[in-house]
C-alpha cells in the first residue's frame, strides 16, 4: 500500500451527460463517505479531490485522481497523468453483459431477418422471405477477436445459444465457452471459417485498420462482421467495397471512424448493414454500473490500495 493525500471531495464533471444522466449519477453517491458534487469547466482542484469525467481537461492534472466515465481513454494524455503522478482510471470491465447482448441481438437479427421484417412493417407490407434465407445461429460459427470483458461477454452468450465459438487473443489461457484459441498472427485462419466475426479489441496503433481488404477476402461470402469495439479498427472504405461486391454478407456496427456517422456514408444504404449509434452500453442502469466502480475505487484510494482499471 502507498501513502496518498486524504480524499475529501468527489466531483462529477457535467460532461458525463454524454452517456448518463448527470444528476442521477451524482445522487448515486449519496451513501459515499465523501461528498459528491456536480461541476462544469473552470473549477479548481487539488490533491484532495477526485473527478469523474467524460472528457479531459488540463485542470484535472491538479487533482488527486481522475476517473474516465467510459472504457476508451484515447483522448486522455496518459503520459501527462503519469508525469503529474495523478492516477487515471477508466470504466472498462462493466460492459460484458450490455455489449454481449447487443452482439447477440445483431446475430439473431441477421439470422432470423428481424431487421427485414421491421423495414417492411414500416411500409405496411406483409413480407415473406425466400425459403433458403433464414437460418438459426445454433451450430453456426462465431469468431470473437479480442477476449477481454467485451469479447468474453459475447463468447459466453454465443456458446449459450449453441454456437461454435473460437477466439483470437495473445494469451492461451482458456476462456469459458470458447472451443479454440488463435494467436493474432493467425487472424485469417480464425475468421476464415466463421459465419459471424465479432470485433472486441481496444483501439491502439496495432489494431488501427486491422480489418481491411485482406481480412474481408479471408472471410466467407455469407459471413457477417460485427464491430462493438472502436470504429477505426475497421477500414470503412474496404468494408463498403466488401459488402457491395458480395465478398461478405453484411455488417452490424455500433462504432465508426467518424461519429455520428455522416449522412453521406454509403453504409446507410445497405439492406444488410445494421447501424446503432454507439450505444452498446446504454441501459437504464448504466450510471449505477459506473457508480459502483467509482465507489469501489474510492475505498481503494482511501485505503492506499491499487486502483481498479488504472491506465496511468
Amino acid at each position: 500500500m502507498s501513502e496518498r493525500p486524504d480524499l475529501e471531495r468527489l466531483y462529477v464533471h457535467e460532461s458525463v451527460e454524454n452517456v448518463i444522466p448527470k444528476r442521477a449519477f451524482v445522487e448515486a453517491f449519496d451513501d459515499l463517505a465523501v461528498p459528491a458534487e456536480l461541476v462544469g469547466d473552470g473549477e479548481r482542484y487539488d490533491e484532495n479531490d477526485a473527478v469523474v469525467t467524460y472528457v479531459p481537461r488540463s485542470e484535472f492534472l491538479d487533482a488527486g485522481w481522475i476517473h474516465c466515465a467510459r472504457a476508451g481513454y484515447d483522448e486522455f494524455d496518459t503520459d501527462a497523468y503519469a508525469e503529474a503522478s495523478v492516477p487515471l482510471t477508466n470504466s472498462s470491465g462493466i460492459h460484458g453483459a450490455t455489449v454481449g447482448e447487443l452482439a447477440v441481438g445483431y446475430m439473431l437479427s441477421f439470422a432470423r431477418l428481424l431487421h427485414h421484417y421491421r423495414d417492411h412493417q414500416n411500409e405496411n407490407e406483409w413480407y415473406a422471405p425466400d425459403y433458403e434465407r433464414p437460418f438459426t445461429v445454433e451450430n453456426e460459427s462465431l469468431c470473437v477477436v479480442g477476449l477481454g470483458t467485451l469479447g468474453e461477454g459475447i463468447a459466453r452468450r454465443g456458446d449459450a445459444l449453441g454456437m461454435d465459438v473460437v477466439g483470437v487473443r495473445r494469451s492461451d489461457e482458456p476462456v469459458p465457452g470458447v472451443s479454440a484459441l488463435y494467436d493474432p498472427d493467425e487472424l485469417h485462419d480464425a475468421i476464415g471459417d466463421a459465419r459471424f466475426v465479432a470485433i472486441a479489441l481496444p483501439h491502439n496503433p496495432s489494431t488501427d485498420g486491422l480489418f481491411s481488404r485482406e481480412e474481408f477476402e479471408a472471410m466467407h461470402e455469407d459471413a457477417y462482421l460485427i464491430n462493438v469495439a472502436r470504429g477505426p479498427i475497421v477500414d470503412e472504405y474496404a468494408l463498403v467495397d466488401a459488402i457491395d461486391s458480395g465478398a461478405i454478407a453484411g455488417a452490424a456496427l455500433d462504432v465508426f471512424e467518424t461519429e455520428p456517422l455522416p449522412e453521406e456514408s454509403p453504409l446507410w444504404e445497405f439492406e444488410e448493414v445494421i447501424i446503432s449509434p454507439h450505444k452498446g452500453s446504454a441501459t437504464n442502469r448504466y450510471h449505477l454500473d459506473i457508480a459502483d466502480l467509482v465507489k469501489e475505487n474510492v475505498e481503494r484510494y482511501r485505503s492506499g490500495e491499487e486502483l481498479r482499471n488504472r491506465v496511468a
